[in-house]
């Protein structure tokens, strides 16, 4: 499975962006793909991930009711709207495959990952 991310930005503070991540070569054996972002200095960390049916969703409590996550099948393309920016959300933003149902939120669970799109929010 490869997986490309794109979408990221420079955005003020109260803007918003949408991250796409486009997969190819075996899909039908995702589970879930999740969004990760890892800041300078930090670790990467949980961002909020869906499964390949649509019906279950997860997000970090810190960008619960600003980010959404969905995904377009048809397309193999999974995206995350995110709404109200905060420059606490400046990252580089990752998205990855899941092969397994088992979740955690570690990113070490994740079997695909793609490049990484930088999102910079200024105040």
């Amino acid at each position: 499975v490869q997986l490309q991310a794109s979408g990221g930005g420079l955005v003020q503070a109260g803007g918003s962006l949408r991250l796409s991540c486009a997969a190819s070569g075996r899909t039908f054996s995702v589970y879930a793909v999740g969004w990760f972002r890892q800041a300078p200095g930090k670790e990467r960390e949980f961002v909020a991930r869906i499964t390949w049916s649509g019906r279950s969703t997860y997000y970090a409590d810190s960008v619960k009711g600003r980010f959404t996550i969905s995904r377009d099948n048809a397309k193999n393309t999974w995206y995350l709207q995110m709404n109200s920016l905060k420059p606490e959300d400046t990252a580089v933003y990752y998205c990855a495959a899941d092969l397994d149902r088992y979740y955690s939120g570690s990113p070490d669970e994740y079997d695909y990952w793609g490049q990484g799109t930088q999102v910079t929010v200024s105040s």
